[in-house]
């Protein structure tokens, strides 16, 4: 009853309601999730399905070779995996992969809801409730799962039966025997995790530690005496499987060894180096893993060490680096507001390619190539995980919020939905939320449908209106711009220069210097874009620079040859055809109204107000938008307005957070001052 009350369920009807309403959209998002993993596979050709696993069951698969299963380098497991897996070989191929399909599923599944169930604690009854289902969800989203899935790996096995384990009540309890089994049948899949031995000894588990080496030696001896020549190419010529498979300096191999590789060191230098650093990883992350254990914090201590695992391998595809995700369960910040920080940086590691994370520049792209390497490093090495001792642990510094108060207009109807925060945001959070967003801004964007004849009878439907209400002054203006050399320069300038700038300039500002504001400006122009996004994908629009025979001119690209489908240096970067609403439009409009809002004088509101119709007039001499375009964009900018009005009450507030003023007893009295808006 106690853990019900803490975690809210045993509170008002309201409450109860909300929680369980919760928990039914996050079971039918794991379940959505799960059955679209499935079917992308099965969809696919049987030629494209699993193609790892045609390695082994197709006619020239390594289990039907007669020979040794190491002479093509296609199959990279141990010879144990090899000798269990083969009587699967007859069953894989009369369920043409579905069995597999589905048995893989399941395997997430249950690896999911044990890694739920093994949160530290103490546990919410709210958090032990909803854990299940967002777990299955972000592992089915996650790289390594998703690759797991395509391939036909069994790389889930292994991290499932350490988890089994180590974390199961009954055989973390007992006597190690169990334990001792199933991490060394994982050790005999995949010999990198004989990691878990050091971690089960200097815990105290001595007898699961000496059942793991005996049982996986016991594994690797009897496919030693089944398959010698097999076991002597992979442990003694292939020292452990290493260069089997894919070149060893490819991006996909993220461990120490690849990373040497790849910044040129080869030989005996790089030999030494690596095996220099494995040892420091090694010693570090097993120390920190203990430490933890012995906190109370078991799926912790798996997740570091499999994190090492992951560094000191000398090799570690993506189906491997499963064990960076379970670091997403260690709690980091003393301030309620910065813990997100660490779970939301594994999550997007796990699940967005290099090329999403960051920018590929000389400066971003090898972060980004290298983050899951990385995230390992810092997981296992370096984040402070607080511990269950620290009084931080369930009582975080709290962040200062306000209730929303009535606004000046009292007919607008108010949900309150949440309380507004006062603090400044976590930076890092905001950071990596912005470049999340702005990955599925330019991934809708590019999904937008991009079909020609569509677009182009959606660009005649704007021009009869425009005709119809007398404002189809596009071409006209559009000429003139076009005749006049200094205009068209400032203003292909202004079109590809100012619409990231200033915005950005702007946030940038609020953040150092209004916080309250900023929450407030921010959520407003999230909201607007989502809803731009929404219309790109409804209606495709082609812009005036696009539409055959009307005359206009696209002055930044120059003339379009309209019957070639890859016309125009942009159709390479984005679809040229996501128009409606306009976000130049939208965006400075944006700016205008946050600056006039918060501009002391009354020149600078002015200047903010002059800022979206000098992009107004940019947008339509550059032929890039209509007028209703920028309506459109101004739509959904008030819209964002109103939305956030509504969910969160006027949200503006002057000055600096409550944390950052001087402190006294009449200000710790009151709330902090706030303008409404």
């Amino acid at each position: 009853m106690a853990n019900a009350e803490r975690g809210g369920l045993a509170g008002s009807p309201r409450t109860v309601s909300r929680i369980g309403m919760a928990l039914g959209a996050l079971w039918l998002l794991a379940a959505v999730l799960a059955v679209r993993q499935a079917a992308a596979v099965l969809r696919l050709p049987p030629e494209r399905r699993l193609t790892d696993l045609e390695r082994w069951i197709g006619d020239n698969g390594v289990l039907h070779v007669r020979g040794s299963l190491y002479d093509k380098d296609s199959f990279t497991g141990t010879p144990f995996a090899g000798l269990v897996l083969k009587p699967l070989t007859r069953a894989a191929e009369q369920s043409l992969g579905i069995a597999f399909t589905f048995g893989t599923l399941l395997l997430v599944v249950a690896l999911a809801l044990v890694a739920a169930r093994a949160l530290p604690g103490p546990v919410s009854r709210r958090t032990a409730l909803l854990a299940a289902p967002v777990a299955i969800s972000l592992t089915v989203l996650s790289l390594p799962v998703r690759n797991t899935f395509t391939l036909g790996q069994t790389s889930i096995l292994p991290v499932l039966l350490v988890l089994l384990g180590c974390c199961l009540p009954r055989a973390a309890q007992g006597t190690g025997r169990t334990t001792g089994i199933l991490v060394g049948l994982a050790a005999a899949l995949q010999p990198v995790v004989l990691l878990f031995a050091p971690l089960l000894w200097f815990t105290g588990r001595r007898r699961a530690a000496l059942t793991t080496g005996a049982t996986f030696l016991a594994c690797s001896v009897l496919a030693w005496a089944t398959m010698p020549d097999d076991s002597w190419t992979y442990w003694v010529h292939h020292i452990a499987g290493a260069g089997l498979g894919q070149a060893p300096d490819g991006l996909a191999n993220q461990s120490l060894h690849g990373l040497l590789l790849r910044i040129g060191l080869r030989g005996p230098v790089e030999l030494v180096l690596y095996a220099l650093l494995a040892a420091g990883v090694a010693a570090l992350g097993l120390r920190r893993a203990v430490s933890y254990a012995k906190d109370g914090q078991a799926l912790l201590a798996i997740a570091i060490t499999g994190c090492v695992a992951v560094a000191v391998s000398p090799t570690a595809w993506q189906h491997q680096q499963l064990w960076i995700l379970l670091a997403v369960v260690g709690r980091v910040g003393k301030r309620r507001a910065d813990r997100l920080v660490w779970p939301v940086l594994v999550v997007l590691v796990m699940t967005l390619t290099s090329t999403a994370l960051m920018p590929h520049n000389r400066v971003q792209g090898p972060i980004a190539d290298h983050a899951p390497l990385l995230a390992a490093l810092i997981a296992a090495c370096a984040v402070p995980f607080l511990r269950r001792t620290s009084p931080l642990w369930e009582k975080p510094l709290p962040t200062p919020v306000s209730e929303p108060r009535p606004g000046r207009f009292s007919w607008v109807p108010l949900l309150r939905f949440w309380k507004r925060p006062l603090s400044r945001p976590n930076v890092l959070l905001e950071l990596m939320l912005i470049r999340a967003g702005y990955w599925l801004y330019s991934f809708i964007r590019s999904e937008v449908p991009d079909e020609r004849t569509l677009a182009e009878s959606h660009g005649r439907q704007i021009l009869d209106a425009e005709q119809f209400l007398h404002i189809d002054i596009e071409h006209g203006f559009n000429q003139f711009v076009a005749g006049t050399g200094w205009l068209t320069d400032s203003m292909n300038y202004y079109y590809g220069t100012f619409h990231f700038l200033v915005p950005v300039s702007l946030l940038v500002y609020l953040y150092l210097r209004r916080p309250g504001t900023y929450r407030w400006a921010r959520t407003a122009l999230s909201l607007a874009t989502l809803m731009a996004l929404i219309g790109f994908w409804a209606y495709p629009l082609a812009p005036p620079r696009l539409m055959p025979g009307l005359g206009y001119v696209d002055t930044a690209n120059g003339p379009q040859d309209l019957e070639n489908p890859d016309f125009g240096a942009l159709t390479e970067l984005s679809n040229q055809y996501a128009a409606m609403p306009s976000l130049h439009i939208g965006w400075s409009l944006w700016c205008g109204v946050v600056i006039a809002v918060i501009a002391p004088k009354l020149w600078m509101k002015v200047l903010g107000l002059l800022y979206p119709l000098l992009t107004f007039s940019v947008i339509i001499g550059t032929a890039n938008h209509y007028v209703l375009d920028a309506v459109g964009g101004a739509l959904v900018v008030t819209a964002g307005f109103v939305i956030q009005y509504a969910l969160c009450g006027p949200g503006r507030m002057e000055g600096a957070a409550p944390a950052e003023r001087p402190r006294n007893d009449d200000t710790e009295r009151r709330e902090p001052a706030e303008v409404v808006g």
